[in-house]
Order: C-alpha cells, then structure tokens, then sequence
C-alpha cells in the first residue's frame, strides 16, 4: 500500500512538471510571438537581427507538442473513433481496451527507441541550428522524450493504476 501511495505521488510530480513545462514553454512561445511582430512592424532591419525568435518557437513547438502526449492520451483528449468501445461493457471491452493498450505501448515503444537513435545520430553529427547557434538535438530530443512519457502511460492503463476509458463526455468539457 505504501508503495502505491509513493507512486501516486511520483505520477502527479511528472503530470505537475509536465504541466508546468507546457504552460512556460506556450507563453515563451506566445511572448516571443508577439515580440516579433511587434519588431518587424516599426523595424524591419532590427527583424533580421530577431530571425532566431521563428526558429526557438519551432523548438519549442516541438517540445510543447511531444512532451503533452502522455497528458492527452491520460485525459482521452487524443483523436479516437470511440462509438464502439463506449458502448462496449464487461470482459470484451475489457479486452479490447487491453489490445488497444498493448498495440499502443509496442509502438510507443518503438518510437522511443527510434527516435532516439535519430536524436543521437543528429547530436553525433554535430548539425548546429541556422539562427540560434546550438546542436540541432533540441529539435529532436523531445521525440523519445514525449514516446517515453506516452509508454509509461499506456502501461499505467495496462496494469490498471489509470483507466482513460471511463473518462466520458470528453466535449462537454470545454
């Protein structure tokens, strides 16, 4: 029992982080955004000077993106053709929730490791990015990152500890 309680507490330690890592990196983004058209519209020489805030916004793009895939996929906020399995009930829904887990985690899995053998190989390679100056690795790192925080998801759902699949009326919460 202790040991659930310490691993409930972990799991909201990685939700808070990944959270508060999404809200930072979206108002980064919004801010820089903003800053730049303001620039480009009294300046356009000090525009040319500003090039690297279109390049830092597609990082952290890319961030935002991968790092909140285990946060939609928790809340069932992921794209799905669910009609079927809402009305399904008892051992069939039950495994055909397990096999979409499983299909799911497999390819998570998979994705993980690729992508970071690809962030690995860029990092390797020594690719700087044009405007900002650093390893182009910040471009690929959130890759493994967001398939690794999508595993330990669906492997929540499979050993039980998070069922996405009761969650319902997920348009009635906006």
């Amino acid at each position: 029992m202790k040991k659930t309680g310490m691993f409930a507490r972990v799991l909201d330690v990685i939700r808070t982080v990944e959270r508060t890592f999404i809200a930072v990196v979206l108002i980064a983004m919004s801010f820089l955004y903003f800053v730049n058209v303001v620039i480009r519209y009294f300046s356009a020489e000090l525009a040319t000077e500003l090039a690297w805030i279109d390049e830092a916004t597609l990082f952290g793009l890319a961030w935002l993106v991968f790092v909140g895939l285990g946060l939609a996929l928790e809340r069932r906020r992921h794209i799905a053709m669910t009609v079927l399995i809402d009305q399904m009930q008892g051992p069939v829904a039950r495994l055909v929730q397990i096999a979409i887990n499983l299909t799911g985690l497999a390819f998570c899995l998979i994705f993980t490791k690729l992508s970071f053998d690809l962030a690995l190989f860029i990092y390797n390679s020594g690719q700087i990015s044009p405007t900002l100056g650093t390893t182009m690795l910040w471009l690929y790192a959130p890759l493994p990152v967001g398939f690794a925080l999508l595993s330990l998801r669906y492997l929540l759902e499979l050993t039980g500890v998070q069922n996405r699949f009761l969650i319902r009326d997920v348009l009635q919460d906006h």
